[in-house]
């Protein structure tokens, strides 16, 4: 394949997972999304399956899915049938149906408890967050409104050190392209700390104070804001221990409930692109009350 072809589907693919991302609330229409991007429904889903090697139906349940198990915890005021609807479920009971077939649990028993021996599980699979004795209870968070941000990006399948091969090449690009002034960003679209480590879908973005023409690089936008914002730093294996406590300590006693929009991380020094795997950042996570 040629490689003007192949930053096409790459365009391709990356268009229809951030329009699932934005528009997963909604009921996604396949139909108007082929229209949007120029292409036929049959080209959009065999693009699609080759890029992330599942196709666009069981991306968009899993997405949802995962979605609604952090609200159920999070948002304590809003019913199940009010977070079914969030997540893009008609129906409480076709919500049930499929959150039981993903957790082994009903959304109920989820956010009675029922999450705490799965989140756990999730996490004893990465060595280093585990073994990480890293406090974060004296942490407090600033509450900022932050602006949109476009980015550029490379997508990267799997939360583990391998993402230190994305951050090369996009390094490597800014290079190339002679970037001297730029923001790193960390973009999780999924929660590591819900969805198995290996299934996850994390974003590796610059900002740049101008836009550039004529590059390979896909662009995303990151959504406008109330945002929690928490700046610490430490070694690799901290951060995914950050996400456990924020997501099922702090935010669950907040008093704050969070949204569909994902969270991310500002980086100041880049644990990935650091010989030391250490890092100093400030993570950001979406809010509401």
């Amino acid at each position: 394949m040629k490689k003007d072809t192949i930053q096409k589907h790459t365009k391709i693919a990356n268009d229809i997972i951030y329009y699932i991302y934005k528009y997963i609330d909604t009921d996604i229409n396949l139909d108007e999304l082929s229209e949007n991007l120029h292409v036929s429904k049959y080209h959009l889903h065999r693009v699609f399956k080759n890029e992330f090697g599942k196709n666009v139906y069981e991306s968009i349940k899993s997405i949802r899915l995962q979605k609604a198990a952090s609200l159920l915890l999070t948002n304590k005021n809003s019913t199940i049938t009010q977070i079914a609807k969030m997540c893009g479920y008609s129906s409480q009971t076709a919500f049930s149906k499929v959150f039981k077939d993903k957790f082994f649990m009903t959304p109920k028993e989820w956010r009675n408890g029922g999450y705490n021996t799965y989140v756990e599980t999730i996490l004893t699979k990465s060595q280093s967050a585990s073994s990480s004795t890293a406090d974060f209870s004296s942490l407090k968070p600033t509450i900022l409104k932050m602006p949109q941000m476009n980015c550029y990006y490379i997508r990267h399948k799997g939360y583990d050190r391998s993402i230190k091969e994305t951050w090369q090449k996009l390094q490597t690009w800014t290079l190339c392209n002679n970037i001297t002034e730029f923001t790193q960003i960390g973009l999780h679209h999924d929660n590591p700390t819900i969805i198995p480590l290996d299934e996850c879908q994390y974003i590796a973005c610059v900002v740049l104070k101008k836009e550039l023409k004529n590059t390979s690089l896909p662009t995303l936008t990151i959504p406008k804001g109330v945002y929690a914002k928490f700046d610490f730093s430490g070694k690799y294996g901290d951060v995914l221990k950050f996400m456990h406590w924020v997501y099922f300590n702090w935010l669950v006693s907040s008093g704050y409930e969070t949204t569909t929009n994902p969270s991310y991380a500002i980086y100041h020094k880049n644990h990935f692109l650091s010989d030391d795997e250490e890092f100093s950042l400030s993570y950001y996570i979406p809010i509401g009350v």
